[in-house]
């Protein structure tokens, strides 16, 4: 059967709402809803972000894919009838279609350890079964959203199943983004590579370097970084699904975590998915999240110094640096006609910011868990996914509306090689420290070019000048043949 997941007709005034119950008593549930009375409770307790379920499609979808292999699994395992099971299936399949996203309205932060999570996705779950089986929503005593669609499982086993799973879907949309811009840079550098210009340490000249070589070195450190967030990747691949509760396994039947897993692998296209040596100690460990943090929060710091160096390149243009030009992509200025601001790495300078204030957050809520598991997982869940998504959308920015249409300034660079103190380093060997520090402060007082004052005192031939200043030998470069 298909689904529709367009706007409900409205029900017939009576019909309204419909009545279920949970442990605390009956709840009005809205009668066009998917979810139920456990669902409502926690939309009226959770009031607080403004960000539900709906928002992230990658844990929805994961959660799905958790209750699809589960069903598979307890029918293995004759815990689950077939006819249960198969409809419970095609639920899953549907929504992680993208069916239903807007029945999952629980704020991504709340309390429980995401308990309301758990049981967002399995009253969707078990309603939309519940019509595959031709009955209504809410007659749960022909399927159950926890006899059934939480059969043999816990929130404290599903939820960081799903959520690992979630985020590996993320990591691959941010890999694929950092290699863009890696690609982008090394693009750069190669169209850079025979522009001289004066390398800077403390904000003053030290010695020549290509541009090329400094947009070389971007794309190198993003390298290291794709390989970091690779590592944290796999780390997300172990798992606790099948441990229940506390990681004992209660309540699941034997063979069932086995069975589970290898259908997550096959419904996820994860080979790599395994099952945790201890569950008891995956239940209650966040280590994970941290490690992944600390990635993000790695190549939100490089990132934001590289778009401070872009930024200083780019100053001025006449009273600044001006050695390269972003392409100009909005008027900079209420007041001053003819400004334009670097406002893409201006952007993705303030995503950097948000990152690493989530880290604290990831690191404040890990090491506020209390023995066999962690309440807090929610806030880490939504802190790793927000910098996942505002990271990728923001290298991606990064790459097509600015670097790649910089452009270099090769008339002024070559100027400041030749009037830079800096370039008397290159002759320092030939002509000793002394010397060398005596034409620099000579050169500076003067502002005379240090060369011409080398060529006035004949302390060197023009073949020893042209082969000491060439750019092979000021950048480290080897000469081309």
């Amino acid at each position: 059967m298909s689904l529709t997941s367009g706007p409900q007709r409205p029900a017939p005034p009576q019909q309204r709402h419909r009545v279920e119950h949970d442990m605390l008593g009956e709840v009005d549930v809205p009668a066009h809803a998917y979810y139920g009375a456990h669902t409502v409770r926690a939309v009226a307790n959770f009031p607080l972000t403004g960000e539900t379920l709906a928002a992230r499609p990658y844990l929805i979808g994961a959660l799905a894919a958790v209750k699809q292999a589960a069903a598979r699994a307890n029918a293995e395992v004759g815990a689950l009838d077939g006819t249960r099971a198969s409809a419970i299936e095609e639920a899953c399949a549907e929504i992680r279609g993208g069916a239903l996203r807007e029945q999952f309205v629980v704020d991504l932060i709340q309390g429980g350890a995401g308990t309301s999570t758990n049981m967002n996705a399995n009253e969707v779950v078990a309603n939309r079964a519940l019509e595959l089986l031709g009955r209504p929503r809410g007659e749960y005593t022909a399927l159950h959203p926890l006899d059934h669609v939480n059969l043999g499982q816990s929130t404290n086993d599903v939820y960081p199943t799903a959520v690992k799973l979630a985020l590996d879907a993320h990591i691959a949309q941010l890999l694929a983004a950092l290699a863009g811009l890696r690609e982008a840079f090394a693009a750069k550098a190669a169209e850079f590579a025979d522009v001289l210009k004066m390398g800077r340490t403390q904000l003053q000249d030290a010695v020549p370097m290509t541009l090329g070589q400094e947009f070389g070195a971007f794309a190198a450190t993003l390298a290291e970084d794709e390989q970091r967030l690779a590592e944290a990747r796999l780390l997300l691949h172990e798992l606790n699904l099948g441990g229940t509760a506390i990681g004992t396994g209660l309540n699941a039947r034997p063979g069932y975590r086995e069975r589970a897993l290898e259908h997550l692998r096959r419904l996820t296209g994860t080979p790599t998915l395994v099952s945790s040596p201890d569950l008891i100690e995956a239940t209650q460990d966040v280590g994970v999240f941290v490690q992944l943090s600390g990635a993000l929060k790695r190549i939100a710091v490089k990132l934001s110094k590289i778009c401070n160096d872009l930024r200083l390149l780019s100053s001025g243009p006449q009273a600044g640096l001006g050695e390269i030009s972003l392409p100009p992509r909005q008027a900079g200025s209420s007041i001053m006609p003819g400004k334009v601001n670097p406002v893409i790495p201006e952007a993705v300078n303030q995503i950097a910011f948000e990152v690493i204030g989530n880290d604290v957050t990831v690191t404040l809520a890990a090491e506020g868990g209390q023995l066999q598991l962690n309440a807090f997982e929610p806030v880490i869940y939504r802190s790793l996914s927000a910098g996942l998504d505002h990271l990728t959308a923001g290298i991606g920015v990064l790459t097509e509306a600015c670097v790649r249409g910089i452009t270099a300034d090769r008339d002024r660079l070559a100027r400041t090689v030749a009037a830079s103190t800096g370039v008397v380093t290159a002759l320092s060997p030939a002509l000793g420290y002394e010397t060398a520090c005596a034409l620099a402060l000579e050169a500076h007082h003067t502002g005379r070019p240090a060369l011409d004052l080398v060529r006035e005192r004949a302390l060197l031939t023009e073949a020893e000048l042209r082969a000491l200043t060439s750019p092979a030998a000021l950048s480290g470069r080897p000469a081309a043949h």
